[in-house]
């Protein structure tokens, strides 16, 4: 949350989803502070009422995206000896792939939005370690319960599919057609599923 707060729940979360589909319908550069007061019906000035700026407001929304599906990967390692591997890697790989791609590019394109992001993941905020972290715990467990074989390397493999979500996230990959099948082979093929 920003320092100053936002005093409505929901009117931040409006403001997110009213920037998240300013980005969707006219792309990074359209977004000003009018244009998501605009679109999320509120008076001009609210954004800057409850935020010290536009980077700032990116990047609480940016941290916010990425601590939602954090918090649904988090819960992975829990999931062990139920459902397929596959299934729940593919769970939450789908969580990180559905970050909307405009939104996480914002975090590139605004330079003191990208540091404020950064510092909130050194200082402990939810973003790709915990996914890492959190695929790396499942697999060893699913190790040791014997679903996948002893020669898998958890934490190899959790880094290899942190890094192709990143990949697809930063160079509009995860909007591609064919992403959601490109990562489901890439985890059949990481922890030995064959692909059916």
């Amino acid at each position: 949350m920003s320092p100053r707060g936002v005093a409505i729940p929901d009117l931040r979360e409006r403001l997110f989803n009213a920037a998240e589909r300013v980005v969707a319908r006219d792309g990074a550069a359209a977004l000003t502070s009018r244009a998501v007061t605009h679109e999320a019906g509120c008076a001009k000035g609210v954004l800057h009422t409850h935020f010290t700026g536009l980077d700032e407001f990116v990047a609480d929304l940016v941290l916010d995206r990425f601590a939602r599906a954090s918090t649904l990967a988090a819960a992975l390692p829990a999931r062990a000896g139920t459902g397929t591997v596959a299934d729940n890697l593919m769970a939450v790989a789908s969580a990180v792939l559905s970050l909307d791609p405009g939104v996480v590019g914002l975090a590139v394109t605004r330079p003191a939005a990208s540091r404020r992001i950064r510092e909130a993941w050194r200082a402990g905020a939810p973003g790709f370690d915990v996914v890492q972290a959190s695929v790396d715990g499942y697999l060893r467990e699913e190790r040791r319960l014997g679903r996948v074989g002893t020669g898998v390397d958890p934490q190899s493999v959790a880094l290899a599919l942190v890094g192709t979500l990143h990949h697809l996230l930063m160079t509009d990959g995860a909007d591609a057609p064919d992403a959601r099948d490109r990562v489901e082979r890439l985890v059949r093929a990481l922890v030995a599923v064959p692909v059916p």
